[in-house]
């Protein structure tokens, strides 16, 4: 044929005998198809985050425990990161004074960075106080029994979001108080004045309470830092 030299178009059978037949290719052809699907393979193991939700309480347990699992399975090479936000907080106690705590950004939830797939969401929830994934229920389920949870990762602005809390250092006082209780304001304009609480703001700081003003009681809003509590 005008001395052109013949090709040929060789189709591969890529069924699950892949690795077997690779060794009766020639060796240029078969490190090319290797390095080809392993490039493949990287491109779609992305590592995402995952919201998880735990039994109450649990979190730094699960953690623990998965860390350990992960490596005992052999899945720890995916599953990369176990966080649990938190941002520092100050309770105050009964007798006034003051603990600093560290409070959970989203308590009851741990966040996993992993590359998901059917070996690495089995060794997260089969992990004791493990409740499931965050995600969507694809309606598998009849009945009172729930569907199959389809775990949904995290979006960029919602990582960059739980993160940036996490990382503020503004402390977040948490006070052992709840209305009907008596206090004692500290400082600022009200201070040495008694008062009963009316409300509660835990996400404010803030509380409000009847303080007798010129023999009335007047309603006044007070941050955590400037009150008290009785005995």
């Amino acid at each position: 044929m005008d001395g052109q030299p013949l090709k040929f178009l060789v189709k591969l059978p890529l069924n699950i005998h892949l690795n077997k037949d690779l060794n009766k290719l020639p060796k240029t052809m078969s490190n090319e198809l290797t390095t080809n699907l392993a490039s493949s393979k990287a491109n779609t193991s992305i590592a995402r985050w995952y919201a998880v939700q735990v039994a109450s309480s649990c979190e730094k347990k699960v953690k623990a425990t998965l860390e350990q699992r992960s490596v005992t399975l052999g899945v720890n090479n995916r599953i990369i990161e176990i966080e649990i936000p938190q941002t520092p907080g100050i309770k105050l106690k009964k007798d006034g004074s003051r603990q600093t705590t560290e409070e959970k950004v989203f308590p009851g939830y741990v966040l996993v960075r992993m590359i998901l797939d059917e070996d690495t969401m089995m060794a997260v929830k089969s992990t004791p106080n493990v409740i499931n994934f965050v995600g969507a229920e694809d309606g598998r389920g009849s009945g009172r029994s729930r569907g199959h949870i389809k775990p949904r990762p995290l979006s960029r602005q919602e990582v960059n979001r739980i993160f940036k809390r996490a990382s503020e250092k503004k402390a977040v006082i948490k006070l052992d108080i709840e209305e009907k209780d008596r206090i004692i304001v500290t400082s600022g304009p009200f201070k040495d004045f008694q008062g009963e609480v009316i409300e509660v703001s835990g996400e404010r700081n803030k509380l409000k309470a009847l303080l007798s003003i010129f023999g009335r009681e007047t309603p006044v809003e007070l941050e955590f830092s400037q009150i008290n509590k009785q005995n």
